[in-house]
């Protein structure tokens, strides 16, 4: 298919026009010839076998019938006629029925001719009949040799209710096909095609849209499919390469006193094979002279922490500033006894800087970090406000990268010149798929083995009807000196939504564990944030025993000694969500439990996250899970995940494909970085085209 077919106006196809091709632009985003090609069935129908009316069952799905439409009657009713028209075959007849648009399906239906209809049979008022059935006469039906696999595209009422149903496009893409003009055009060189053993793109779209038999259709879609990852990979891999090898980096070449020192003294356990593999990963990057963009994966109680001290003890051994970005002052905080802890001893000045550090403090803090007395500095996003100068940046950390956006990384990078090497991390697992494409411009590393003696976190499923055995099992282990988070998904009763509220059930937990025998807390999005901080510190030194909250402890303090999560109508969280709730315990040396309450009725998706969670600790397949069962739009937010807007290929279906498109478009650049060899050329070319006019599906940048 060359450029130029490709590129014809939408409303210039036969059979379109201009008003049809409007209703395409805005209910399929179809503007051209190229577009309504690459608008590919989403499945197949076996034409090849006819039903007879007396062989009609309650239970048949569609089915195709083969006979003639005796007549036409409009039935008026009160919201407009419907019209029904009377078909027979050799055994019976049936009604053949249409709610909407009868005035112009009337002018469409040919009577007292051989026909072939299909649609789903239903029987009313003891008569069968067929709503909105498929028409074509049987004289083009076996012109068309239509008996084979029929394609069946998604389409819109409104489209619909225009001559625009599945079959009225698959006429027009039969027209297309059928172009003298079509033959043209391939963008994948010939190699690929040749190891890949795919058609031609032509004959590609051909097998997909005109199919002989299932495993032809699937030919032709994989070919096509391919051909879209690819070019997007080699899209993320072009701007991997320009924020890596063509933007000057410092060089930490040197492993000098501190990192030697804290990894021979310091370190009280073994690392992990993968907190060292992901070590010699980072140790690489930094060695290039050029700058590391790199994200780091890892569960909840992996070792990224460790990671990141680490990494940053190689800036200070170079004679370079780190500093530590995180969402919250909870977490910062937190990184700040965690730094200071593990460094205690060695010469290195860690300091805070966060929106509450008063004016008083900030000033040495501040002056600290100019003058880079200040080697590691931690804060929030305080760290990106102009008055924060520092000497010698070299290394930004970034931790809970979600949370922050595009301009504020930004910000924090503009800090040193060259911009400093970024380690960004989550403890929210990404599928690799969707790490390949939202995160596809950086290098991931991934954590995925946890420290040895850390015990697995027990999680069951119960139903309301436990509740009392539930509070006796949290009030064992108050007795046992323990700690106990119960979230709710909401703040206060809503009408819609039928499950438990948190000033309910924060009401309900205080008379069951009542004052002074015991301390409850309660946290939510509504609190004034220095209340929020002050619950968060209550529970985290221990005062408070319970602790009721929303998800806004998702990403919270750590407090080794909270040992049960509860979480409330639990089937109406994400995978994603309740392994993070899950991760606030387990933190400690004791046996943690998480207990998901629910009532006695979800749906099958809520069944699938249930069971799943209580059979698995593994973020890394939970995050394939919840992919499968939500897609990665909703896994990511759209609008900040810089999930591509595929149009053919699928991340959860074709992992396989986006895989193999990963590796021949790393192999492709390594070969010819510029694809400027003349076998490229016709790649390269519909790269550009690509590109063109495409939003930014860069997520970090």
């Amino acid at each position: 298919m060359s450029a130029e077919f490709a590129d014809i106006p939408i409303e210039f196809v036969k059979g379109i026009g201009p008003k049809r091709a409007e209703w395409l632009r805005a209910e399929l985003a179809v503007h051209s010839a190229g577009d309504l090609l690459e608008h590919l069935p989403f499945r197949y129908e076996d034409r090849t076998h006819f039903a007879r009316v007396a062989d009609l069952a309650s239970d048949a799905v569609a089915v195709q019938l083969r006979g003639v439409i005796t007549g036409l009657i409009q039935v008026p009713a009160k919201r407009g006629s419907r019209l029904v028209a009377k078909f027979q075959d050799e055994t019976g007849t049936l009604d053949l029925v249409w709610f909407k648009g009868a005035k112009w399906i009337a002018s469409q239906i040919p009577v007292q001719q051989k026909v072939i209809v299909f649609g789903k049979p239903a029987k009313y008022q003891g008569r069968w009949n067929m709503p909105h059935p498929e028409i074509e006469l049987q004289a083009h039906f076996e012109q068309r040799k239509g008996g084979g696999l029929q394609p069946v595209y998604r389409t819109t009422e409104k489209l619909t209710s225009r001559g625009l149903a599945s079959s009225g496009l698959a006429k027009v893409i039969r027209t297309l096909l059928s172009h003298p003009e079509f033959a043209m055009g391939e963008c994948l060189p010939q190699t690929v095609l040749k190891e890949l053993q795919f058609p031609s793109r032509a004959e590609a779209f051909r097998s997909a849209h005109a199919p002989a038999n299932v495993e032809e259709a699937e030919r032709g879609r994989k070919r096509l499919k391919f051909e879209e990852l690819l070019l997007l990979q080699l899209k993320l891999l072009r701007q991997k390469r320009a924020q890596t090898q063509d933007i000057p980096g410092v060089r930490f070449d040197r492993v000098g006193d501190l990192f030697n020192a804290y990894y021979a003294k310091y370190i009280p356990f073994e690392l992990t094979e993968a907190q060292k593999r992901v070590m010699r990963e980072i140790r690489s990057d930094l060695n290039t002279g050029w700058h590391m963009n790199r994200l780091l994966q890892g569960d909840v109680g992996s070792g990224k922490t460790m990671v990141a001290l680490l990494t940053a003890l190689l800036a200070l051994d170079n004679g370079y500033q780190a500093c530590v970005m995180a969402p919250t002052e909870i977490l910062a905080n937190q990184h700040l006894i965690s730094f200071r802890e593990s460094l205690e001893g060695l010469p290195i000045r860690i300091e805070l800087l966060t929106g509450s550090v008063k004016k008083a403090q900030r000033k040495p803090i501040l002056e600290g970090a100019a003058s880079g007395e200040v080697h590691i500095l931690i804060g929030t996003h305080a760290l990106i406000e102009p008055g924060v100068v520092f000497h010698r940046l070299g290394l930004a950390i970034i931790d809970e990268q979600h949370r922050f956006g595009v301009a504020q990384r930004s910000k924090l990078w503009a800090k040193a010149n060259p911009a400093p090497h970024v380690l960004v991390m989550t403890a929210t697992p990404i599928p690799r798929t969707l790490a390949m494409t939202a995160y596809g411009d950086l290098d991931v590393s991934v954590i995925d083995e946890m420290p040895p003696g850390r015990k697995a976190i027990k999680t069951v499923h119960r139903t309301d009807e436990a509740r009392l055995s539930v509070f006796q099992f949290m009030e064992d282990e108050v007795k046992r000196g323990r700690q106990i988070y119960v979230v709710y998904p909401l703040i206060e009763e809503s009408a819609t939504l039928d499950y438990k509220d948190l000033m309910d059930g924060y009401e309900s937990l205080s008379r069951r564990f009542p004052l002074p025998e015991y301390r409850l807390g309660i946290v939510h999005g509504r609190m004034k944030p220095e209340d929020k901080d002050m619950e968060m510190a209550r529970f985290a030194s221990g005062v408070s025993q319970i602790l009721v909250a929303t998800t806004v402890i998702e990403v919270g303090v750590n407090v080794p000694n909270a040992s049960v999560m509860v979480i409330e109508s639990a089937e109406r969280f994400g995978l994603a969500q309740l392994h993070q709730l899950r991760g606030r315990v387990g933190r400690g040396a004791e046996q943690s439990y998480c207990i998901l309450m629910t009532g006695t009725e979800f749906s099958k998706g809520g069944r699938t996250r249930l069971e799943t969670m209580c059979r698995t600790n593994d973020g890394f397949e939970l995050a394939e899970v919840d992919m499968d069962l939500r897609g990665p739009g909703d896994l990511m937010g759209t609008q900040q995940s810089g999930i591509p807007d595929l149009k053919m290929a699928d991340l959860m279906r074709d992992r396989e494909l986006l895989t193999t498109a990963r590796y021949i478009g790393n192999r492709l650049l390594e070969e010819d970085p510029g694809l400027e060899q003349p076998e490229h050329a016709i790649l390269n070319a519909a790269l550009k085209r690509a590109q063109k006019g495409r939003p930014n599906w860069s997520r970090i940048s």
